[in-house]
């Protein structure tokens, strides 16, 4: 069984930085398209950045020049970097990628289970 485990939300002051983390694990065998969504209360989950297999990156105009997603390969982990927060970004930060697992033949969309970014101003 292939999961997504999201780290480092928490409770922040506006202007201030987080890293999130979300790490792949299971029976793998290669992982596409990595992205980071989140949630505000009241509001539709949204695409805050995505990630390609190359390092292609995309970004939300909310976020653009602010947020920097990456990804590790070799540990099938991605992270978003986020700076200059502001009470606008509080939300549950949500990992998502593409996985082909070692029982499948196409790659499937997994998603994690979600962490909490709080920015207090």
């Amino acid at each position: 069984q292939v999961q997504l485990v999201e780290s480092g939300g928490g409770l922040v002051q506006a202007g201030g930085s987080l890293r999130l983390s979300c790490a792949a694990s299971g029976s793998i065998i290669s992982v596409n398209y990595m992205r980071w969504y989140r949630q505000a209360p009241g509001k539709q989950r949204e695409l805050v950045a995505a990630i390609t297999t190359y390092g292609t990156t995309g970004y939300a105009q909310s976020v653009k020049g602010r947020f920097t997603i990456s990804r590790d390969h070799a540990k099938n982990t991605v992270y978003l970097q986020m700076n200059r927060l502001n009470h606008e970004d509080t939300a549950v930060y949500y990992c998502n990628a593409d996985i082909l697992q070692i029982s499948d033949s196409e790659y499937r969309e997994v998603w994690g289970q979600g962490t909490l970014v709080t920015v207090s101003s």
